[in-house]
């Protein structure tokens, strides 16, 4: 058995933030000794490194609720499980492409600033003027 600061060591992620996914019901609440203690499994050990991975990924907290409850039955088929990672690929496509273009435009802003004075300064002048940007953004 594990004692939570054990299991955050071991698994990377900060008490608190143990404790908010036994909060949101992503872990079960841990057993506790006699002196109070939490006290995690491996398997408990486990499934939070499962979450972890899954939130490195940016996956949220609903759909890693619902991989777990899928794990949980693996004679299921993993249609949804597929499901879950491709909407969340899409999502992350979606922030590539809108990034790529913040990238363009701070570029753009950034490189076309040829006045020595703030009064004359392309950066200052585009982030009050909309208009002056190239993209929607």
């Amino acid at each position: 058995m594990l004692t939570i600061g054990e299991l955050s060591r071991q698994t990377g992620v900060k008490i608190p933030t143990i404790r908010y996914y036994e909060q949101m019901g992503l872990m079960d609440a841990a057993e506790r000794s006699e002196g109070n203690q939490r006290r995690y499994t491996r398997e408990e050990q486990d499934r939070l490194s499962f979450i972890r991975h899954a939130r490195d990924l940016g996956l949220t907290i609903e759909a890693i609720r619902k991989l777990i409850d899928l794990s949980a039955h693996p004679e299921r088929p993993c249609a949804d499980a597929d499901r879950i990672a491709s909407e969340q690929l899409q999502a992350v496509r979606a922030k590539i492409e809108k990034l790529k273009r913040l990238e363009s435009e701070l570029e753009r802003i950034a490189t076309h600033c040829h006045g020595d004075q703030v009064k004359d300064c392309y950066v200052i002048r585009a982030l009050a003027n909309h208009e002056l940007c190239e993209h929607e953004h």
